[in-house]
């Protein structure tokens, strides 16, 4: 497929973390893409050498993100792809949160991303041919302890993502896709202040995955489209077992908290040894 014939890709959340590194992937593979962000001028200097095409977006607004669709509708080949990655984390206990902080993750991880899924929508409907790929969580396959909130905006992003998947296909639509990607824990800025929270010890509990492989899945998955994708596969079919079996999940607790706790030290051991490296 030729990058005339595929059309711009748009990536939310794109100045730092793992939307950097789905930028310049896809830009990498081909694709034109459309960089956004709530930072301005972060995105705009993560553009620079990608092509330069970036734009302010809070996805909290459905209008802007339309406005960005119909932008990206105008590149040689339309709309080919839009990633939702834009989100928030928010560690402890759900009673521990003030509402102000609940309701900012529903609003950025849930409904942010409805607000892209639709303006996307709305364009790829038109075309008949095109692509939402959504990053959700494995937090959003299984409750996470300590993520809580998080988790139960992921729930619900990975539902309305499936449940919108079905209602295409309902109405006759069959060039649309919308994926799903479940990674476990990203050694993002997201975590880096999280190695002495107990209430992130889940993000820890498994394989801790750098921004480029999870970017280098994104690109393979925007080929194939896939409903559902966890990365790594294992870590999928693990956290839906216990999700199956929630009384085992939770006599396991201590289990997982004790993983995340040595994932956490090794983490930490890796940091220091990245920091004493000599620089060349």
């Amino acid at each position: 497929m030729t990058t005339s014939t595929r059309g711009a890709a748009v990536v939310t959340g794109a100045a730092g973390g793992l939307g950097r590194a789905v930028a310049a992937a896809l830009h990498a593979d081909g694709w034109p893409v459309l960089l956004t962000d709530v930072d301005a001028a972060a995105v705009a200097a993560v553009a620079a050498p990608l092509g330069g095409w970036s734009r302010p977006l809070d996805v909290r607004d459905e209008a802007a993100c339309a406005e960005v669709a119909a932008e990206a509708a105008g590149a040689p080949g339309g709309l080919g792809l839009w990633v939702n990655n834009a989100g928030l984390l928010a560690t402890g206990p759900a009673w521990t949160h003030d509402p102000a902080t609940r309701r900012r993750l529903v609003e950025v991880n849930t409904l942010g991303a409805m607000n892209g899924t639709l303006a996307a929508l709305a364009v790829l409907r038109a075309q008949g041919h095109g692509h939402v790929l959504n990053v959700v969580s494995l937090a959003g396959l299984i409750a996470a302890p300590g993520e809580t909130v998080y988790a139960a905006s992921k729930h619900a992003l990975l539902a309305f993502s499936l449940g919108t998947l079905a209602d295409l296909r309902m109405a006759g639509v069959r060039g649309v896709h919308v994926s799903c990607l479940c990674p476990d824990g990203i050694w993002t800025p997201m975590l880096h202040d999280k190695l002495a929270d107990p209430g992130a010890l889940a993000s820890f509990t498994g394989t801790l995955l750098s921004p480029e492989r999870v970017a280098a899945r994104v690109v393979r998955l925007a080929r194939r489209p896939r409903p559902v994708v966890s990365l790594p596969r294992w870590r999928g079919a693990q956290v839906r077992l216990l999700d199956a079996f929630p009384r085992l999940a939770l006599a396991l607790t201590p289990v997982v908290r004790a993983a995340g706790r040595a994932g956490q030290r090794r983490q930490i051991r890796r940091v220091r040894a990245d920091a004493s490296r000599p620089r060349l």
